[in-house]
C-alpha cells in the first residue's frame, strides 16, 4: 500500500511508470482512454445505486478502483502537456470559491 502521497508525486510516479512502458500515447487515444475509464465507472455506480444489475461473470464492484483508473487516466493526459494538476486544482477551488460563495 503507497503512504500518502501529493498530487505532484503521484503526477511524477505516473511519468516514471509510463516511461518504463512505452511512453505516452498520443493525446486523443489517452483522451478516449478516459471515456472508457469513465464508462466504466458508470457501470459501476449504476450497480450499487441498483439502476442495472451486475453481469453474473463480473467480479464485485470495486467504486474505488473504478476512480482511480479514471485519475490515472486524466494524470496520463495532463503529465503529456506537462501541465501540474496541483495547481490547476488550487485555481479550480479558488474560481469555484469566489463565483459560488453566494449560490449555496
Amino acid at each position: 500500500m503507497t503512504k500518502n502521497i501529493s498530487l505532484k508525486e503521484f503526477q511524477k510516479k505516473i511519468d516514471d511508470w509510463i516511461a518504463h512502458h512505452g511512453g505516452y500515447w498520443p493525446p486523443l487515444s489517452m483522451f478516449s482512454a478516459i471515456v472508457e475509464e469513465i464508462g466504466e465507472l458508470a457501470k459501476e455506480i449504476n450497480h450499487l445505486e441498483g439502476f442495472k444489475p451486475q453481469k453474473s461473470d463480473k467480479i464485485s464492484p470495486n467504486l474505488g478502483a473504478e476512480l482511480a483508473d479514471v485519475m490515472f487516466a486524466l494524470i496520463c493526459l495532463a503529465n503529456s502537456y506537462k501541465i501540474d494538476i496541483s495547481y490547476e486544482l488550487e485555481a479550480v477551488i479558488k474560481k469555484y470559491t469566489i463565483r459560488d460563495s453566494k449560490r449555496f
